[in-house]
């Protein structure tokens, strides 16, 4: 429990040094931001600043900080290293900046502000591959919850009944202006979420269960290590709970709601630490878990209620659950939410009338439907789509990373604060899509080649552009 100790200090920590660090060297303002100078009705309105947090908190969940920490923590202590330094140093940082930067540029969606500092080519890319991401988590975060609420609700209303409502419900989260669902709904789901994380801390503590230590060792627990090395498969496993480019087009949607770009630290890097807490306290608890009954079990929901039932009783365990399901399906409404507004960016289309709505997000749901079906019908679709879905989120955190490093740059700021975690992010992606069953399949000593090269690439390119930029600068 001393590592454990240890690391969630860590991350509190953490948000009051770094994170005042990342806030001085951007310098936020007070000058008006888009919810008050853009107001809309639908999109951009003004919303309290705790709401904003609790919504952004909640968007940026999902399962991610829950599933993804307990299949992490099979890889060992290092899991807990990865959440904390992941998420001090990459995923606060990564997604406070994003959205500081659409506050700044008008409530930009993400692919407008990678393409303002990557260049027009890679915005184009980037609009097309950040769609389809959001069609992807809308259509991964329906089946999971349907699931969970078939087993709490009598037979007759089963799977496909909740999955129709679930997306009844996205539908209108989608199409309605934000106060009016998202706005109202939201932070009560985020407290649940909260209050399950809270209970299993309590209980952590309580239990005082024998958990390994850094002195312990790093190396790699899970039972298979050998085809699942720790580099790059834990730090794709770890996705939201220590850096996610799914945060970043999430951040958009509040920066078009905050009232004063003084907030933006608790907002934005804030929801980051907390999420990371929340991955903390999940990977030591399934750490406990694993330690009790081995570590077989690889469905998560599994766990989850095997957890929440055994230490926070019958009452606690249905809350518990209830906010395990409500995650999932409040990333996945945001995430259609917006693909519409990254689509209406693309084509100039005002969304102040629902028949423009309408035009962009009915052809969405209907790609989704169709992935939907997909995963249903064939019995590895869903592990298949996730896959993919995991390597196309941090993918494109690579890409945020590098149109911030940029900006950094160019303002004359210190850009090693997200360099850094851009040079490694990028060998953690490459790596992956060329070891991984679903991509290249290559050898480990192959794939490490290739990342390896492609991190020196990016380090020679970076540099070359930079020495090019500074020398047009004195000129």
């Amino acid at each position: 429990m001393i590592t454990f100790s240890i690391c969630l200090a860590a991350l509190i920590a953490g948000y009051f040094i770094y994170g005042r660090f990342i806030e001085r060297l951007f310098k936020p303002d007070n000058r008006q931001t888009p919810a008050l100078t853009q107001t809309d009705g639908v999109d951009f309105i003004p919303l309290p600043t705790w709401k904003i947090f609790m919504i952004q908190f909640l968007n940026i969940a999902g399962l991610g900080p829950i599933f993804g920490a307990i299949m992490g923590a099979k890889f060992g202590t290092s899991s807990y290293l990865w959440i904390v330094l992941g998420s001090i140093f990459a995923g606060a940082t990564h997604d406070y900046l994003a959205g500081m930067l659409s506050i700044r540029h008008n409530g930009e969606s993400l692919p407008e502000i990678i393409g303002r500092y990557l260049g027009v080519t890679t915005k184009q890319v980037m609009r097309g591959f950040t769609v389809i991401l959001m069609i992807l988590v809308g259509a991964v975060f329906v089946a999971g919850p349907a699931g969970l609420l078939a087993k709490l609700t009598p037979d007759n209303l089963d799977t496909t009944f909740w999955i129709i409502v679930v997306f009844l419900y996205y539908i209108l989260a989608t199409l309605l202006p934000i106060d009016k669902i998202i706005g109202k709904i939201y932070p009560l789901f985020a407290i649940a979420l909260l209050f399950m994380a809270v209970g299993i801390l309590f209980m952590l503590y309580y239990h005082h269960p024998v958990l390994p230590e850094f002195w312990d060792g790093l190396s790699n627990k899970h039972p298979q290590s050998e085809s699942l090395p720790i580099f790059p498969i834990m730090f794709v496993s770890i996705a939201c709970g220590a850096i996610s480019g799914f945060h970043a087009t999430q951040s958009p949607l509040m920066a078009r709601c905050m009232k004063s770009e003084m907030y933006g630290r608790p907002v934005f890097y804030g929801a980051m630490i907390t999420e990371g807490i929340v991955a903390l306290i999940w990977a030591a608890a399934a750490t406990c878990f694993f330690g009790e009954n081995g570590m077989e079990e690889t469905n998560a929901s599994v766990i989850v209620d095997a957890i929440t039932k055994n230490w926070l009783g019958t009452i606690g365990g249905l809350l518990a659950v209830l906010g395990v399901i409500a995650a999932p399906i409040t990333s996945g409404d945001t995430a259609f939410r917006s693909a519409r507004l990254i689509v209406a960016d693309f084509l100039g289309m005002e969304q102040k009338s629902m028949r423009r709505r309408l035009y962009i997000s009915v052809p969405m749901f209907l790609v989704a439907v169709g992935l939907l079906l997909y995963s249903l019908r064939d019995k590895n679709g869903f592990d298949m789509i996730w896959r993919y879905f995991a390597w196309a989120n941090q993918t494109l955190s690579v890409f945020t990373l590098w149109a911030i490093t940029v900006f950094l740059a160019k303002a004359g700021k210190l850009y090693w604060v997200t360099f850094i975690p851009a040079l490694f992010m990028t060998g953690v992606c490459i790596t992956y899509i060329s070891i991984a069953p679903e991509g290249f399949g290559l050898s480990q000593q192959v794939a490490y080649v290739v990342g390896a090269v492609s991190v020196v690439t990016a380090m020679v390119l970076f540099y070359r552009w930079n020495r090019r930029e500074c020398a047009l600068m004195k000129k």
